[in-house]
């Protein structure tokens, strides 16, 4: 305790004795924004009017030149795109027969269990329903289930005949 105050109350003391030689000191400055302790780059001038002084109007100012209506440029407008012609099926697709695709296989006593895969994997490259377009799916698809079957049962022939 400071001459019978506590040291809180001479510290409240002391910033309201600073507080008030700051307020004699003080000059009236409109350049400034409240709630700034420093002053901006700029004086104002003589001669400026008092509005444009006021830092907040100038923001003010700056909107309202900005809000003037610009004359609009419109863009060329594309023109639409040409609706694309419908898809037209390959022939291989159109041949679902059981014959038609032992036949594209080719498939003979000499193949290999290895050739087999080879034309299982050229003929899934071709045929495979992922790779045509939505509306020969079910195409496609019988044609890979029934190449499949061939191939498959080829190979069974085939450990059939090794067995013997």
């Amino acid at each position: 305790m400071l001459f019978g105050q506590s040291v809180f109350q001479s510290v409240l003391n002391r910033l309201k004795e600073e507080d008030e030689d700051l307020s004699e000191d003080a000059t009236p400055a409109s350049h400034r924004v409240p709630g700034f302790t420093t002053t901006l780059a700029f004086d104002v001038m003589e001669g400026v009017s008092a509005p444009s002084a006021q830092p907040g109007q100038a923001y003010i100012d700056n909107l309202e030149v900005e809000a003037a209506p610009t004359p609009v440029e419109h863009a060329p407008v594309p023109p639409e795109p040409e609706p694309e012609p419908e898809p037209v099926m390959p022939a291989h697709l159109a041949r679902t027969a059981a014959d038609d695709i032992a036949a594209e296989l080719a498939i003979s006593a000499s193949d290999t269990v290895q050739s087999l895969g080879d034309k299982r994997r050229s003929f899934a490259k071709a045929n495979h329903p992922d790779g045509v377009h939505p509306l020969f799916r079910d195409n496609a698809n019988k044609r890979m289930t029934i190449a499949n079957l061939l191939i498959d049962e080829a190979i069974r022939r085939q450990g059939r005949s090794r067995s013997r």
